[in-house]
């Protein structure tokens, strides 16, 4: 197994693009705005922690079951032997930003299902997966009724 394994970073190597020919052949709006991605890494670090502290305060006060972190982000493209060390490092950003926004989303979810589980009046693009048990906009016996329910839903 480890030699069938060695034989395909072996192969996979063969197609690694080295970092000279990468710089010389990429675009120039590619490198131009390349900087201007990776300044997003330090708001996205920023959210990452001050989301950590929100879950570890609001969930724990109000009895709901944090989010686990780890269930949103794949870091493993690293491991690929057919990228140079650039392309590995623009995966792991896109990777990290990919992840923490999904972990974002479950955890606003979580608050949303808590404080307010009630659909939109418009229809809404790509809702989470805790909208379609929200009450009906405008339906507050609805509300009233589900509220109890989702918010148990969410108890550790």
């Amino acid at each position: 197994m480890a030699q069938r394994d060695a034989k395909v970073r072996a192969a996979h190597r063969r197609f690694r693009t080295g970092l000279w020919p990468y710089f010389w052949r990429g675009d120039m709006p590619t490198l131009l705005t390349a900087p201007v991605v990776y300044s997003l890494a330090v708001p996205f670090a920023l959210l990452d922690a001050w989301v950590w502290i929100y879950q570890a305060i609001c969930f724990r006060a109000w009895g709901i079951a944090p989010v686990r972190r780890r269930a949103y982000f794949a870091i493993d493209r690293h491991k690929l032997a057919y990228l140079n060390a650039v392309e590995k490092l623009n995966c792991l950003f896109c990777s990290y930003a990919n992840g923490l926004i999904g972990y974002v989303r479950e955890v606003a979810a979580r608050t949303e299902q808590y404080w307010c589980p009630i659909h939109h009046a418009r229809r809404i693009r790509h809702p989470h997966d805790r909208y379609a048990a929200f009450a009906p906009y405008g339906d507050p016996a609805a509300y009233q009724h589900r509220l109890p329910r989702l918010r148990g839903l969410l108890k550790k």
